[in-house]
C-alpha cells in the first residue's frame, strides 16, 4: 500500500534502510512490552544511521526531509515496534519544529544544530500531573526564577517520552516576573536534573516516558530558547503527525498479521483456509478500506502542510488526522483479532501488544474532543462572518 505515495529516491533510500532493521526491531519487540525496557539498542542503532538528524534542514547539515517524508519513514518504523517509533518521532518533530519556525536566535539555531548531528536527542518536557496536557492552555507549575545572570528552575514534568536516553529536555517552565511562559532547553547532565521512573502503563510500555524531576536546575541565559504570550498549540505544526504515522503502522502490522493468518490457519472444519469464509473476507475488505481511507488522509495533509502556500488552510486538517487515524487504527486491530480469534489474546501473539497501543494514541495530543469542538467553533465563526 505504501508504495503508491513514494515520491522521490531519498524516500526510497531510507525506507530501504529502515526495512533492514525490520527482523530485528519486530524480534525484540514482544521482550520491549512484557518487561517494559526502553529500545535502548534500537535507538541507538537509528542514531549510529543518522536517523534523529532527518529532519534538520540541509543547510545545517541535515538531510531536509518535510512532514510528508517523515510520516513515510515513521509509518515503516511503527509497523516494526510501536515504542520505538514513538519515542523517535518526538525527537524528528521537535527538530524539524524548531528549524521551520526558526524562533531561535541563529547562534543557539546553529549550536542545536551541532549536537543534533552529534547524536544529540531531544524531547519536549511539557505536560504536568496538575496542568494536564499542554495543549489545551494550563500554566506550567514549573517555575523558572532569575538569579546572578541565570535561570534556576523547579518543578516535575510527567510523560517525558525517550526520557532514558535524551541528551536535552526542551522544558517550558512559568517565569513570574515576565508573566508568560518560557522553554529552556536543559541538558541532561545539569545538576539537579533527575529521571524518576514512574512509567508503568499497559500501552507503550517501552517508550520510558518517566517523570522528569528538576530541584533548582541552574541554566545559562542562553538556553532560554523560547517566549510564549499563550499556549503553544494555537500554532500550525505539521510535525504532530509523527503521532498518527506510527499508529497507523502499528495498524499496518496487525492487518498483515490478520491477513497471513486468515491464508494459513485451516481448522480440520474446512477445506482450506479461514480466508474463503465470506466472513473473514468481510474483515479483511474493511480494514483496507480503513487503511485507505487513513493513510490518504495523512499523505494528503502532510503534502498540503509542506507546501507553504496551502498550509495555513489545513489547521483543522491536522486535528482530523490524528482523530481519524488513531480511531481507524484501534478499530483495525480489532477486526485483525476478531479474525484471529482467541489465539489473539496470547501474550505471546503480537496483536494483544497492538490492540494496546494503538489505545495510547487516544490520549496523545490533540485528543478528540478538542478536535470536534474545534471543527464546529470554526463552523460557526465561518457561518457569522459571512452574515457579517
Amino acid at each position: 500500500m505504501l508504495d503508491l505515495f513514494i515520491r522521490s529516491d531519498k524516500q526510497k533510500d531510507w525506507l530501504q534502510k529502515l526495512r533492514k532493521l525490520e527482523a530485528k526491531y519486530k524480534n525484540r519487540a514482544a521482550e520491549i512490552d512484557e518487561l517494559a525496557i526502553f529500545p535502548k539498542e534500537n535507538i541507538q542503532e537509528l542514531v549510529d544511521m543518522g536517523y534523529p538528524s532527518v529532519t534538520l534542514p540541509a543547510n545545517f547539515g541535515g538531510e531536509g526531509l518535510k512532514v510528508y517524508d517523515m510520516v513515510m519513514l515513521q509509518e515503516t518504523l511503527a509497523s516494526f515496534d510501536g515504542s520505538t517509533a514513538l519515542s523517535i518521532g518526538w525527537n524528528l518533530g521537535v527538530v524539524g519544529e524548531i528549524f521551520e519556525t526558526k524562533s531561535w536566535t541563529v547562534k543557539q539555531l546553529n549550536f542545536f544544530a551541532k549536537e543534533i548531528l552529534n547524536g544529540a536527542l531531544v524531547n519536549r518536557a511539557a505536560s504536568e500531573a496538575q496542568t494536564g496536557s499542554p495543549t489545551r492552555g494550563g500554566r506550567p507549575g514549573t517555575n523558572a526564577v532569575r538569579k546572578n545572570g541565570a535561570w534556576v528552575l523547579t518543578g516535575r514534568k510527567t510523560f517525558t517520552t525517550m526520557s532514558p536516553v535524551l541528551t536535552y529536555f526542551l522544558t517550558s517552565a512559568w517565569i513570574e516576573e515576565e508573566k508568560m511562559q518560557g522553554h529552556f532547553l536543559l541538558h541532561k547532565d545539569l545538576e539537579g536534573l533527575s529521571i524518576e521512573e514512574t512509567w508503568d502503563v499497559i500501552s507503550m510500555r517501552g517508550t520510558g516516558s518517566h517523570d522528569l524531576v528538576l530541584d533548582g536546575v541552574t541554566v545559562d541565559d542562553s538556553m532560554l530558547v523560547e517566549r510564549l504570550d499563550g499556549p503553544r498549540g494555537g500554532k500550525v505544526n505539521g510535525w504532530i503527525l509523527h503521532i498518527p504515522a506510527c499508529y497507523l503502522g502499528i495498524a499496518q502490522a496487525a492487518r498483515d498479521y490478520a491477513v497471513h493468518f486468515s491464508n494459513h490457519h485451516a481448522p480440520n472444519s474446512l477445506n482450506g483456509p479461514i480466508s474463503q469464509l465470506p466472513n473473514v473476507q468481510q474483515l479483511l475488505g474493511e480494514i483496507d478500506l480503513e487503511l485507505i481511507r487513513a493513510r490518504h488522509l495523512i499523505y494528503s495533509v502532510a503534502a498540503a502542510y509542506d507546501d507553504e502556500s496551502r498550509r495555513g488552510l489545513i489547521e483543522n486538517e491536522l486535528g482530523v488526522v490524528k482523530h481519524t487515524v488513531t480511531n481507524s487504527a484501534i478499530n483495525i486491530v480489532d477486526k485483525a483479532m476478531r479474525i484471529v480469534g482467541a489465539k489473539s489474546l496470547q501474550r505471546s501473539n503480537p496483536l494483544q501488544r497492538y490492540y494496546r497501543d494503538a489505545r495510547a494514541g487516544l490520549h496523545n495530543p490533540p485528543m478528540d474532543d478538542m478536535t470536534i469542538k474545534k471543527l464546529a467553533l470554526s463552523a460557526i465563526e465561518k457561518d457569522m462572518a459571512k452574515k457579517s
